[in-house]
């Protein structure tokens, strides 16, 4: 048997196991990712790219590839309801998204997994110290006093791998959870469902009936665009009670199941593969059992209403990459790992919650208890999420809290107010830079960044500290006026110490997952202050506390 030495050795090559891959690599991290099926997904499975993910890839440098790959963001506004797509009862309503675009650089995006995992493989594959390998299985693992040991089976043998960490990031069905005895909470299976992957020619529907997803009454499915040109789904279900299974899916039933869907009997279709899945809504017991961590499906399971079930575990692997790398270069104590399911389970949890209410919206709607009217409106305006998908902040002894209050809009899953409060994402606000408008989240690097009113003798505060923690801290000062400072000032805007809760003098500490872990709202600057911070959020010492920050200012109307 053959050996091999890794950081981390991650178990599924899903968009969750290869984000993994990626942001480890970004801090230095070596790792084995194994995937059992022989490449990426020929399905198109997700579609949503919410905002928080894009910024992520923005900031691995691939948002400009998917967007080349996905669908023009103003085809995907649309959701539809209707008999099926041709009936004189079809309504189509384009729900307001672009209210949200403000809030980022970026803005959410639909690109087909199939298509996403071929990105992101790429990107993985690129990258040092990342080995990928397709056709692999994780056979057994155990763990040790120092690690995990586990087998890797290929048709070329077995390799027995030893990590420090494992990260399970292989679906909803995981076996890594299974073994290790990690129960599951939520209701029961709320549906067996059948995605029937067709190209056909849609082009003689005119634009009022033309809608990225639609959802039809006879009979009761869902039609996906994929490509928005050639490439649709049709997603449908059956009754394993009353003996129906996905054998029943013949080419003649799914041609009828499509042709059907858009109200054309005669319809030239091409059936492009059929896949049975498992409409559920659970959230693991636990995220964690020893060395072993999971993320993703393995962890959570959301409905596929609202997409967000793969943005929520690209976002549990950027949460946990930076806190195994802390910990495996020896600058955060093993604590710092404590923090990962206290961080994003109430994070999973809630997702998968929201998933769940938009399921039962569209049950409404199917079972005939919602109008048409009234269903159009409440699924185009529940495609509005960013205060679900950019409002979620964490409490844990990873963040230094400020005494402030959290914001509590009236709608928290569609409305996001942006605030700089420990725990939050850190907010974007465009910035005068030498070379033009920047976002602040640009300025984000892998590492901790310190965010500082210039003048205030922040960098060489941050030195200090970065020298006394042994942890790199990037320090960049923004000045408070209308137009960069040139040399002494790169960046400048008369606005963010405001959006950023400071005043004269402050600062902010932004961690390597870009959320807030300390805010000292007003100066003079403080390496004393800075090093407690570091130390607190890597979990060396216990938590402290920071200066008061002023209250946020309100959102307008």
């Amino acid at each position: 048997m053959k050996m091999m030495d890794v950081d981390v050795l991650i178990v599924g090559g899903g968009p969750v196991g290869l984000s993994t891959a990626i942001e480890l690599s970004r801090h230095g991290i070596s790792t084995l990712l194994v995937e059992k099926h022989e490449g990426t997904s020929i399905f198109p499975k997700a579609r949503l790219v919410t905002t928080r993910t894009m910024e992520i890839f923005r900031a691995w440098g691939i948002q400009e590839e998917v967007e080349r790959a996905g669908m023009p963001r103003e085809e995907f506004l649309a959701v539809g309801v209707g008999s099926s797509l041709s009936a004189d009862d079809f309504v189509r309503s384009a729900a307001a998204l672009r209210r949200d675009a403000p809030q980022s650089p970026t803005y959410m995006f639909l690109c087909s997994q199939d298509l996403l995992e071929v990105i992101l493989r790429r990107r993985a594959e690129s990258r040092p110290g990342v080995e990928v390998r397709y056709g692999a299985a994780m056979t057994g693992f155990r763990q040790t006093p120092d690690g995990v040991e586990a087998v890797v089976s290929e048709a070329s043998g077995e390799t027995l791998v030893r990590c420090a960490y494992l990260v399970a990031a292989d679906g909803s069905r995981s076996g890594i959870r299974e073994e290790l005895g990690i129960a599951t909470e939520g209701p029961p299976p709320l549906g067996h469902m059948i995605s029937i992957m067709f190209e056909a020619d849609l082009g003689f529907l005119p634009p009022d009936r033309r809608a990225a997803l639609s959802f039809l009454t006879d009979p009761p499915c869902a039609v996906e665009a994929v490509d928005h040109r050639r490439r649709w789904m049709v997603q449908t279900g059956y009754e394993p009670e009353e003996g129906g299974s996905p054998a029943d899916f013949t080419e003649e039933v799914c041609l009828a199941a499509v042709r059907g869907a858009v109200g054309v009997p005669d319809l030239p279709v091409t059936i492009l593969g059929v896949m049975p899945w498992l409409q559920q809504a659970m959230v693991a017991a636990s995220f964690r059992s020893g060395r072993v961590f999971l993320a993703g499906d393995a962890a959570h399971v959301a409905t596929p209403q609202g997409g967000f079930g793969m943005n929520c575990g690209i976002q549990d692997a950027h949460n946990l990459a930076w806190k195994l790398a802390a910990v495996l270069r020896g600058t955060a104590l093993p604590a710092l790992l404590d923090t990962y399911e206290p961080e994003r389970r109430p994070v999973g949890a809630r997702t998968v919650d929201e998933s769940l209410h938009n399921a039962f919206i569209t049950f409404q709607m199917m079972e005939g208890r919602l109008s048409m009217r009234e269903a159009i409106e409440q699924q185009a305006g529940r495609r509005s999420s960013e205060g679900l998908v950019l409002g979620f902040h964490y409490d844990s002894a990873a963040v230094v809290p400020d005494g402030t209050p959290a914001p509590a809009p009236e709608d928290p899953y569609r409305t996001y107010v942006p605030t700089a409060r420990p725990g939050h994402r850190a907010p974007h606000v465009w910035l005068s830079g030498p070379s033009g408008p920047v976002s602040t989240l640009d300025l984000l690097g892998p590492g901790f960044t310190l965010l500082a009113a210039s003048g205030a003798g922040w960098p060489a505060a941050a030195e200090e500290a970065s020298a006394r923690a042994g942890v790199p801290v990037a320090a960049v000062e923004i000045v408070a006026t209308d137009a960069s400072g040139g040399d002494d000032c790169a960046f400048a805007s008369p606005t963010w110490a405001k959006e950023y809760g400071l005043e004269s003098g402050g600062a902010v500490l932004v961690r390597p997952d870009g959320h807030v872990g300390w805010r000292h709202a007003v100066g003079p600057a403080s390496a004393d202050a800075l090093s407690a911070a570091l130390t607190a959020v890597l979990s060396r010492t216990p938590a402290i506390s920071s200066p008061l920050a002023p209250p946020p200012p309100r959102p307008s109307a």
